[in-house]
């Protein structure tokens, strides 16, 4: 190879290199535009499962691709708007404990959500002549449950299983990751609970930080 061939193949390798270099910056630049146009959209609220049409088969599926990206993105409203404004403070103050309305919660991983049979056991004949309970009489009447929205969560792609009992019996309060219930109507998702804060307070409490505590 002669010195000027050495010196056109240098060349076309700094032009490809370039070439190279300018297509990451383009590729950049256009993820860094789709974030931020998704990051300026105020995060869509999760909809309740929806029946498929024709069929009584519920689905997680999301409604739009808004819905899904913001999902995907862990993006979630602080206080999703629900089906009833059910008004915690109200039922704490009478003397209501949280595992009588969410069952299960001292026992396995779910806090269920009440069903409208539940709710009505009590309104049936308890402030029946209030909105929101007139809306809880007519969801029972039509044969249909609550479809409450959940406050917390985590997308699939997080691979999280978090396990209400264990935090429970170690005598965690729910206001540690829930707020002050006491003062709230609708829930309101007062905790961003990644993983920063979930390890901060088990490294507080000197308990497991291995991956598979929480990870599957």
């Amino acid at each position: 190879m002669t010195k000027g061939d050495g010196a056109t193949h240098k060349r076309r390798g700094d032009m490809r290199a370039l070439t190279s270099l300018r297509t990451w910056i383009l590729v950049a630049l256009v993820c860094a535009s789709g974030w931020i146009v998704v990051e300026a959209l105020p995060a869509a609220a999760p909809e309740p499962a929806q029946p498929q049409k024709g069929q009584g088969v519920y689905t997680p599926a999301h409604d739009s691709v808004r819905s899904a990206i913001s999902d995907f993105l862990g993006r979630h409203p602080a206080q999703p708007t629900q089906p009833i404004a059910f008004p915690h403070k109200t039922h704490l103050a009478k003397g209501l404990k949280c595992e009588v309305c969410h069952t299960g919660v001292d026992q396995g991983p779910d806090a269920a959500l009440p069903s409208v049979k539940f709710c009505m056991a009590c309104h049936g004949s308890i402030a029946v002549d209030r909105p929101e309970i007139k809306k809880l009489a007519a969801y029972q009447a039509r044969g249909e449950d609550i479809p409450w929205v959940r406050v917390y969560n985590y997308n699939a792609s997080a691979h999280v299983k978090f396990n209400h009992a264990p935090h429970i019996r170690a005598d965690v309060a729910c206001s540690s990751c829930h707020g002050d219930m006491t003062q709230q109507t609708t829930a309101v998702r007062s905790v961003n609970l990644d993983m920063g804060y979930c390890l901060a307070c088990h490294t507080q409490r000197s308990v497991s930080v291995d991956c598979t505590t929480c990870h599957f």
